[in-house]
């Protein structure tokens, strides 16, 4: 499966989740600033990508809640440090941080949450599952 064919099935799959028009989806389109997501929609995305692709995501691998909760080394007056960039690195591998270094603010974090950070994500656990084969 192309990545554009995982594009399709997970903008298809967005589109029934949220209620929005396919017009509205692109790649760079963002969960929730472009397609007005809110929390409780993304345990619904979740269960409809493993239904749509035949794959389980285990929870917080996708969308992790809480990874800044609690620890100050993480972040430090509202901004994640570089320790919090490297955590992010670490359970998020399929987001494009770049943008998000330049301005790490924990408002900002949504905007790490795009079609593409979906469609990747999918992309890396169907290589997996094939190689698991």
């Amino acid at each position: 499966m192309t990545k554009d064919d995982i594009f399709k099935k997970v903008a298809s799959t967005l589109v029934e989740a949220l209620n929005v028009d396919k017009d509205q989806v692109s790649l760079e389109s963002t969960l929730q600033g472009d397609l007005g997501a809110e929390s409780i929609d993304f345990l619904d995305i979740v269960f409809r990508l493993e239904r749509e692709f035949g794959i389980k995501i285990p929870r917080n691998e996708l969308f992790p809640e809480s990874i800044f909760q609690g620890d100050p080394d993480l972040v430090k007056d509202g901004k994640v440090t570089a320790k919090g960039i490297s955590e992010l690195r670490a359970q998020m591998p399929y987001a494009d941080l770049d943008t998000f270094e330049k301005n790490p603010t924990l408002e900002a974090i949504g905007d790490l949450f795009t079609v593409n950070l979906i469609t990747s994500y999918i992309e890396s656990k169907l290589k997996k599952q094939a190689q698991a084969a």
